[in-house]
């Protein structure tokens, strides 16, 4: 009888992902052709945590014009900025059963660009990335060029964790494949030991656990190569992919598993909001919580 209970649970969760996307969940990203009023960005796309591309949001920004390598090379050059380094370009990922995060370097951004303009070589990739604010802590001298903030945003978003995201891409393109909450029974988490590259005086990457840490849950999968013999369910996933140009603004919802790729030397800002610890955050752990407890995933 309980087995039986439990296979019933698994069918209705298999299931749930497929009547959600029909219900709430667009085949393609929609775009807007300017942005929203403050009211009709929360009614039309935060509410319903529903993704869009906004055009023509960034066109006031001197940045759009200016930030050139040539520019940056001549306005902060000389400036140290934190560079995440990896042997193969992807940070926060998956090797083996190590969840590794990257080497973190301090150079010169004008060695950084040596490196993109291919003047100079550098071990691995290198990224110039930081999780928190590195615009203001790092290149104070750029922010005249964009705004401090996003205004009709601010305004419908400004009492919510950081996790409703503003995607703006000043140079090159973004390419994002999404899912919704919803499809949360069908994506597989595993937990895997922490671990950093370490860069060796020879220019080779080490992996260092991370010794006393908790392990990390993670997706497994590379959604643009998915094993599915090994994780069946996934295929019945259905992926939203989208790219994000030069003078777009992306608005990535809170809860929303996201893929991101970019283009050789693409430059982008993030404004980052609180979410809103509403009813989509506890029917999200709900559906977490029985897709874990029923072993789907």
């Amino acid at each position: 009888m309980a087995e039986a209970a439990l296979d019933a649970v698994r069918r209705e969760l298999r299931e749930f992902p497929a009547a959600a996307r029909e219900l709430s969940v667009p085949l393609a990203v929609p775009y807007l052709d300017e942005p929203p009023t403050p009211l009709s960005f929360c009614r039309d796309w935060v509410c319903p945590n529903r993704p869009c591309i906004i055009r023509n949001a960034l066109q006031h920004w001197p940045a759009l014009e200016k930030w050139s390598l040539p520019y940056l090379r001549a306005t902060v050059g000389s400036t140290e900025v934190s560079v995440a380094v990896t042997p193969d370009g992807y940070a926060d990922a998956v090797r083996g059963d190590r969840f590794v995060m990257p080497a973190e370097r301090h150079l010169p951004l004008s060695c950084v660009l040596d490196v993109l303009e291919g003047r100079a070589q550098h071990p691995g990739v290198l990224y110039v990335q930081k999780q928190c604010s590195n615009l203001p802590t790092e290149l104070p001298q750029l922010l005249p060029d964009l705004e401090p903030h996003v205004p009709w945003a601010s305004e419908a978003l400004v009492h919510k964790d950081h996790y409703e995201n503003l995607y703006c891409v000043v140079s090159g393109e973004k390419r994002f494949l999404l899912h919704p909450p919803s499809d949360r029974p069908l994506i597989p988490y595993e937990l895997y030991t922490p671990a950093t590259y370490q860069l060796t005086d020879e220019g080779t990457f080490e992996m260092v656990d991370e010794e006393s840490a908790e392990k990390v849950p993670w997706i497994p999968l590379d959604p643009l190569a998915p094993d599915l013999a090994r994780y069946p369910s996934y295929s019945q996933a259905q992926a939203l992919h989208c790219t994000v140009q030069a003078g777009e603004m992306l608005y990535l919802p809170a809860l929303w598993f996201h893929h991101v790729r970019q283009s050789h030397g693409c430059i982008a800002v993030n404004f980052w909001y609180d979410m809103d610890y509403d009813l989509k955050y506890s029917y999200f752990q709900l559906l977490d919580s029985l897709t874990k407890a029923s072993g789907l995933a």
